[in-house]
């Protein structure tokens, strides 16, 4: 049923990210399915770009990168069953493209305790429980 999962995790917290991965793996152990591991990484604002080196968004990809790598390994899940990917943009907006580009049967993701502010304006779960076109299973931490 679930072949293909897609997990976004927040590379400055990845103890948040461990229960989504850890159902990810159940879950595509079930079916024999695949794991992709997205990181999403913050557009440089354009006034910074001229303090910043220029392959600064080139250094930021390859670290993000080489720590996908580092979660994916400690992750317990056969290589051959696990990838990671890197984008670069607005968070829901990246996780929803990234999951139509790889066809994704689920979304499991964390998700921090609602607050006030959430209910206001809305977290990136949220808008990707709103407009995913595939299911989301938000586990919390």
């Amino acid at each position: 049923m679930f072949k293909s999962i897609l997990v976004p995790i927040d590379l400055a917290d990845t103890d948040l990210a461990k229960p989504a991965i850890e159902t990810a793996a159940t879950l595509s152990q079930n079916w024999s399915g695949s794991i992709r591991l997205l990181n999403v990484l913050p557009m440089t604002p354009v006034m910074l770009a001229e303090y910043v080196p220029a392959d600064f968004d080139d250094q930021q990809r390859q670290t993000s990168e080489e720590a996908l790598a580092i979660v994916a390994r400690e992750s317990g899940i056969d290589a051959a069953h696990i990838s990671g990917v890197v984008r670069q943009g607005g968070i829901y907006h990246e996780i929803l493209e990234e999951a139509a580009h790889m066809k994704a049967d689920l979304i499991v993701m964390t998700s921090h305790r609602p607050a006030m502010r959430t209910y206001f304006l809305g977290s990136n779960a949220g808008h990707v429980v709103r407009y995913a076109k595939c299911s989301v299973l938000v586990v919390r931490h």
